[in-house]
């Protein structure tokens, strides 16, 4: 017996890296799960990883997984991929916000649709599904989960003045880092609202950075992790 027999899990960003591995873990501990992405195929994308592998890696373990590729930075899509997993599975019980969308670039030279699309990904989208799946399955039933996958770069370069130039990675990590650090104080808020609801909300961030086929060339700053639940204990998602 895994600890989510039959329980409806949807992963976002589940093509490679951290979300792959969220996916394959979960449905290993028998859930039912939904892989989200936008690369359904190898190589439809410059980097390795696509929903296709997951998926069939989740299948020849013996675990039960199916692919839905979307773009989650259309609020349309987000309510396609919902609808999907409730039509493959049912009502959703855990929901797992991990993809991720960013341009290491200097504010100063940021483009604006970038900017947008970043956001869009990284915040919004996971606003968006949140309310779709708690107004249309987690509240209604009194159950569920909300894993949001956070990061060491929501923490800033502390207090200035700063004499030494900003170079590499941390000159360009600042959109990403508002995005991570607003997605935390936001599943803190959101897990003090749904908490009666029987709802938990948890938001981890990973200790050390993973060497996902995007990050290999980054350096991010790391930290614990950091958790803000509600009453049922929400899966391990790292």
């Amino acid at each position: 017996m895994g600890r989510l027999d039959g329980k409806v899990v949807v992963v976002t960003g589940a093509s490679r890296g951290i979300g792959a591995e969220i996916a394959k873990q979960f449905a290993a501990d028998g859930g039912r799960v939904v892989c989200a992405a936008r690369t359904l195929r190898e190589g439809e994308h410059p980097l390795a990883g696509s929903l296709e592998s997951t998926v069939a890696d989740i299948r020849a373990a013996g675990g039960q997984a199916e692919a839905v590729a979307v773009n989650i930075s259309e609020p349309a899509e987000c309510e396609r991929l919902i609808e999907a997993a409730r039509q493959t599975y049912g009502p959703v019980d855990v929901l797992v916000n991990n993809a991720a969308l960013t341009y290491y670039v200097p504010i100063k030279d940021y483009r604006l649709n970038r900017w947008m699309r970043s956001w869009a990904v990284n915040f919004h989208a996971p606003f968006i599904l949140c309310q779709l799946v708690l107004n249309g399955d987690m509240i209604p039933r009194g159950s569920g989960a909300i894993v949001n996958i956070s990061s060491g770069a929501a923490i800033g370069p502390g207090r200035g003045p700063y004499p030494e130039a900003v170079t590499g990675s941390r000159a360009g990590g600042t959109c990403y880092g508002a995005e991570k650090a607003a997605m935390e104080r936001f599943s803190q808020g959101l897990a003090s609202e749904v908490y009666q609801y029987g709802v938990s909300v948890t938001c981890l961030a990973p200790s050390l950075v993973v060497p996902t086929p995007s990050l290999t060339r980054t350096t991010l700053p790391v930290r614990p992790l950091l958790v803000s639940a509600g009453p049922n204990s929400a899966p391990a998602a790292a």
